[in-house]
């Protein structure tokens, strides 16, 4: 480690003799900071890279570009991947954007005089007792233009799974309280890694919204869509079919159990919701397609209305059985939004109401942000190997052979 810092240094220093290079202090930044990530991650894992040794705790996952923007100007950096994930670079600080923008979303509500006696306490919490109009506009703006960023960023595709859902929250609309739709995509890339695809607010989540929000997705660069993951919201699934045309639709397990309890009585509710997950339970396409149908029969005599939800949802919920096998668990359900609206929610609850729908746009655009790089340095949601199985030789950046061009 000490050599390799040493020999950067030098380079370093023979850059500015030789070429004169004008930007030295950024470049001592960058390698100063590439020397630390390396450090930390040694010390993470237990060895230096290729070391062996009895006390290593973790295994070094090759390195990830990512550009970190510093009073020096942007720094393109390598930062160090761990196999299970759990390494994060102390230099970025995790999570101090998304504080950032709950203080600005307090402050402003603060300085408007909408706050409650919870918002006030934690105003006086903060320290923030006193704060100006013009440092509230200041900080706002500053978060408003990272989140306009993160938001309107070029997609590199393929996306072969995406993920789509909506969480509610309550903002000032024209002087009255009313519930915001905040709504978001995730996907997972070509690679595996999991990314969020964008996000929206807007009075309600109705088809014209959820079509606007796929349209801008793909303007972006949103392409190479297998399957969409959702809820059976009519307005979402007609968007879906619009605009991603080809992909297939994948009914969340999870939504669909809250519907089919619905039309159960209580006392029968745990038995439907163990009888109705034995279908996921098979290992083949064909058995799990019968176990359904077994189900839906076994409910028929009692629950009528349950046996008919099971016959018209079969295609819907069961569509996760035309992709690979061990993809089966990541894309039979939306937990994969759902865990990230409920980290949304945490933060959000601390605010209450929102003062109006930018504030709200910036705090959930700030948490997903984070969450979207911890994820860039995180573990792979699927082997790349795996995804393989999904992807055409071009997404697979693999030659065609001209024969085969003529014959498309």
């Amino acid at each position: 480690m000490a050599d390799e810092l040493k020999m950067a240094l030098d380079e370093l220093l023979r850059k500015v003799a030789l070429e004169r290079d004008a930007d030295f202090l950024r470049e001592g930044v960058r390698v100063m900071s590439q020397a630390l990530m390396e450090l930390e991650v040694t010390q993470h894992v237990g060895a230096e890279r290729h070391e062996r040794t009895a006390g290593r705790t973790g295994q070094r996952n090759g390195y990830r570009e990512r550009d970190w923007d510093t009073r020096v100007g942007t720094l393109e950096l390598r930062v160090p991947r761990v196999r299970d994930g759990s390494y994060f670079p102390s230099l970025f600080e995790p999570r101090r954007r998304a504080e950032q923008a709950l203080a600005a979303v307090v402050q402003e509500a603060y300085v408007q005089g909408v706050s409650t006696r919870r918002v006030d306490d934690l105003v006086k919490a903060l320290g923030m007792e006193g704060v100006s109009k013009s440092q509230v506009s200041r900080l706002c703006q500053a978060l408003d233009a990272e989140v306009e960023r993160f938001r309107a960023r070029p997609l590199a595709g393929p996306y072969p799974y995406v993920w789509l859902d909506a969480t509610f929250v309550k903002a000032r609309q024209d002087g009255r309280v009313q519930s915001a739709a905040v709504v978001i995509a995730v996907g997972v890339t070509g690679a595996g890694e999991r990314e969020v695809l964008g996000l929206d607010v807007g009075p309600s989540e109705d088809g014209a919204f959820w079509l606007a929000f796929l349209r801008g997705l793909v303007a972006r660069g949103l392409g190479g869509v297998r399957l969409v993951v959702s809820d059976a919201h009519q307005g979402l699934k007609a968007a879906i079919a619009a605009v991603l045309q080809g992909a297939a639709w994948q009914r969340c397990r999870v939504h669909f159990l809250r519907n089919a309890l619905a039309l159960a009585p209580k006392s029968a509710q745990q038995l439907v919701a163990t009888t109705i997950r034995t279908v996921f339970a098979q290992p083949e396409p064909e058995q799990a397609r019968a176990q359904w149908r077994r189900v839906a029969d076994g409910f028929r005599p009692r629950f009528p209305r349950l046996a008919e939800l099971l016959d018209d949802a079969e295609a819907d919920v069961l569509a996760y059985l035309g992709f690979p096998r061990d993809h089966w668990r990541q894309l039979w359900s939306n937990n994969p939004l759902e865990r990230l609206n409920r980290e949304v929610k945490r933060r959000t609850d601390v605010v209450g109401i929102f003062p109006n729908e930018a504030a709200v746009l910036r705090l959930v655009g700030m948490v997903l942000a984070e969450q979207h790089d911890e994820w860039q340095a995180g573990r792979r949601y699927f082997s790349a190997e795996s995804l393989a199985k999904v992807l055409t030789p071009e997404e697979r950046g693999e030659e065609v052979p001209l024969t085969l061009l003529a014959a498309g």
